[in-house]
């Protein structure tokens, strides 16, 4: 195994406690990404942020304390506690299945042959029988005159900063951008966003754009669209003028630090992927088929390094269709049903297709839509904003589901286990939930029949 994240380990854990021999070679974080600096530490630093935007929020509650103070590197603390507790987890489980944990750089030499520059000094060359890639990917930095010498944060550098900014400019209006510029906002940082297309979340539908934008403006973030960054100069975390253009109108911005979230590049290289005769796309991603195969006989990649979509629950399913087709299966990649989640305060939910993507594919349907106001858990909390809509089919199947408010996430398992199942909507209207709860708000969602909104043809 070439790399730890999600699927490699797991899989290097299985095979191991079958009594294969399993060596995993990872260059740096044991795990991979998520549990070091991605999913979990992001998710952990977000969650101290919405508890601070709830200690100013203490006289709305009928609490009588002062304002509260934000101190960085408490919030530092908190996070690598837990990534300290998780890498003890992961060491744990190589030392229960008998997988070897070799920490170094490999590269191929040969076929299946790879050469490991090891951390602690010294080479170590090994061969395999079978060859599992898991290298992930990277922060893209883009082509801006001046902005790598301003030496910018990727999510990783800012996961890890022990002060708040005082003015920070966010590059990029996807996931990694929006849920930084709420969480440092509400840390006390003034944040700028700047995005180059016309809405947040170029792939979402304008209505959850629009609910995203005007969250980001409640929450005192400026929101550049239709904004590209021209040049830029001085150095992240003391002092930077950055030049922006919005149609024919440029102007300086004058921040304190610079955040890039402008999009991931795999990790192929440093791999020599060439030498093993394995094939990389255009933007140097893996090609695999649907079952993970590489173009090179006994090698298989996995996770975003592989082209699969870049969440960690979908590289948990690369693992499992490896693993099975190794035992006889016949697993693919085709046809995957797969969620996610923005973890902005409220959530975004998506599950199946958007409402454009239908559209785009002439697939008819019908729309079911309410207010999360409507889901009387979210006034016992507070915590009105938002909606949440349905896709419904000819057939009464639930083909896409959205939902922007308070514990959004919780109501997604739902509603996929339905589309899952090849429920019809009927059942999660005439269902039994718990009140209150968020999932009782499916009950109020299907109570009317969806609407027609788009008919093919």
């Amino acid at each position: 195994m070439i790399g730890s994240g999600e699927a490699a380990k797991y899989l290097a854990w299985t095979l191991a406690r079958q009594g294969q021999q399993v060596v995993v070679i990872e260059r740096s974080l044991i795990g991979g990404s998520c549990p070091n600096v991605a999913c979990l530490p992001s998710k952990n630093v977000i969650h101290t942020a919405k508890v601070a935007s709830l200690a100013g929020r203490f006289a709305e509650f009928g609490l009588a304390t002062g304002p509260p103070s934000v101190d960085m590197a408490g919030v530092f603390r908190r996070k690598r506690k837990m990534i300290d507790g998780l890498i003890e987890l992961h060491l744990g489980q190589y030392r229960a299945s008998g997988a070897q944990l070799v920490m170094g750089d490999a590269q191929f030499t040969e076929p299946r042959t790879v050469q490991v520059a090891l951390n602690d000094g010294g080479t170590r060359w090994l061969r395999g029988e079978r060859v599992f890639l898991n290298v992930g990917t990277r922060a893209r930095l883009p082509e801006v005159p001046g902005l790598a010498k301003t030496s910018p944060m990727t999510h990783v550098e800012a996961l890890n900063l022990q002060r708040v900014p005082q003015h920070l400019v966010i590059l990029g209006g996807g996931y990694v951008g929006l849920e930084f510029a709420q969480a440092m906002r509400r840390f006390g940082s003034r944040v700028t966003l700047i995005h180059h297309g016309a809405q947040l979340l170029s792939r979402e539908d304008p209505d959850v754009a629009d609910a995203l934008l005007q969250l980001m403006k409640d929450e005192g973030v400026d929101v550049l669209l239709n904004t590209g960054i021209v040049k830029a100069a001085g150095h992240s975390g003391e002092s930077l003028q950055i030049e922006v253009a919005t149609g024919d109108t440029t102007r300086v911005i004058a921040a304190s630090d610079i955040l890039v979230a402008t999009g991931r590049t795999p990790n192929t290289n440093r791999l020599g992927a060439e030498k093993a005769g394995v094939d990389l796309d255009s933007r140097g991603y893996i090609r695999v088929n649907e079952k993970l195969e590489t173009t090179a006989p006994g090698v298989w990649a996995m996770g975003e390094c592989a082209g699969s979509p870049q969440f960690t629950h979908a590289a948990f399913d690369d693992f499992r269709i490896v693993r099975d087709n190794l035992a006889g299966g016949n697993r693919t990649t085709r046809d995957r049903l797969i969620p996610y989640c923005l973890f902005t305060d409220p959530e975004l939910a998506h599950v199946g297709l958007h409402e454009s993507e239908a559209r785009a594919k002439a697939v008819p349907y019908r729309l079911a839509k309410i207010l999360m106001s409507t889901v009387l858990r979210t006034r016992t909390l507070s915590e009105t904003r938002g909606f949440m809509k349905a896709l419904v089919g000819d057939n009464d199947r639930i083909v896409g589901f959205t939902a922007f408010g308070a514990e959004a996430s919780e109501l997604l398992a739902a509603v996929q286990t339905a589309m899952l199942g090849g429920m019809p909507y009927t059942v999660l209207r005439d269902a039994i939930f718990t009140h209150p709860t968020v999932a009782e708000g499916l009950v109020f969602l299907f109570a009317s029949p969806p609407r027609a909104a788009f008919t093919s043809g």
